[in-house]
């Protein structure tokens, strides 16, 4: 019995998926400058022709964007998952605010879990730098900065965790994820007690993370949400109360309501 002849791939189809992939893992971000011509070219021990067939290839597909005498740049585009009116719109709503820890609750549970399964030193040395510098936001009491770096974080558990579709869901509600935490933490000054706290919490999520325990991972990053879902929670109940308390108050005095004696 004859066999079809085996195809061999072509070098430009080859440099193309290993673009691709190096997208999806996050070794090339939305937005980055991908190296020069030739040192890519050399990077991948492949002619310039057959790189540059993969690079127009890849920008037909609308991952890569090149710029006249500016380089070639990885779409800014794939880092926008929600669009920019939903955005604006569930950040108008207050009441999907809870909707959103629920849904942190199952994506960054799950990427706690992997990273410290699956992290690797300079996965570790990034969190660590993720964390010092959200700690050194903490000091400066600035919920928008604060905000950014704790999102910063959040994200670099889930590159941590080496799962490129946890990784592109995170990335794609980054902004989201960013005006959520600094709405939180907005509520959270008015608690003193409370923001630290949330630090003591990230630093339990990253040592568990670096010491390998998943299942802790996971359950730390469970007990942070929850502790947010809980203060944002009694605020909207305090709120309640005190508007309960403004219209008793501003009753006009001398009117009585049914059943009063």
């Amino acid at each position: 019995m004859a066999y079809p002849p085996l195809r061999q791939p072509r070098l430009a189809d080859v440099i193309t998926e290993r673009l691709e992939a190096m997208i999806l893992e996050g070794s090339l971000q939305p937005g980055q400058k991908l190296p020069p011509e030739r040192e890519l070219a050399e990077r991948f021990s492949v002619s310039r022709p057959s790189l540059r067939e993969a690079i127009q290839k890849l920008s037909a597909r609308g991952l890569l964007i090149s710029r006249q005498g500016g380089g070639t740049f990885v779409s800014k585009e794939l880092n926008s998952g929600y669009s920019d009116p939903l955005l604006e719109m569930l950040s108008r709503h207050g009441e999907f605010h809870l909707d959103l820890l629920e849904f942190r609750d199952a994506m960054e549970g799950i990427s706690a879990y992997y990273a410290a399964l699956r992290s690797t030193p300079t996965d570790k040395a990034l969190l660590i730098r993720r964390f010092e510098e959200l700690e050194a936001c903490f000091q400066g009491h600035d919920p928008v900065e604060e905000a950014k770096a704790d999102a910063a974080f959040h994200l670099a558990i889930a590159e941590a965790a080496h799962n490129v579709l946890l990784l592109h869901t995170i990335r794609g509600i980054f902004h989201l994820l960013e005006r959520s935490i600094a709405d939180n933490l907005a509520h959270l000054f008015e608690r003193p007690e409370a923001r630290p706290q949330l630090m003591l919490q990230h630093r339990a999520l990253l040592d568990a993370i670096l010491e390998g325990r998943a299942e802790d991972a996971r359950a730390r990053a469970h007990e942070h949400l929850v502790f947010v879902e809980e203060g944002l929670l009694e605020m909207e109940r305090a709120e309640t109360r005190a508007q309960r308390a403004l219209r008793r108050a501003q009753r006009v005095p001398g009117t009585r309501r049914d059943g009063d004696a």
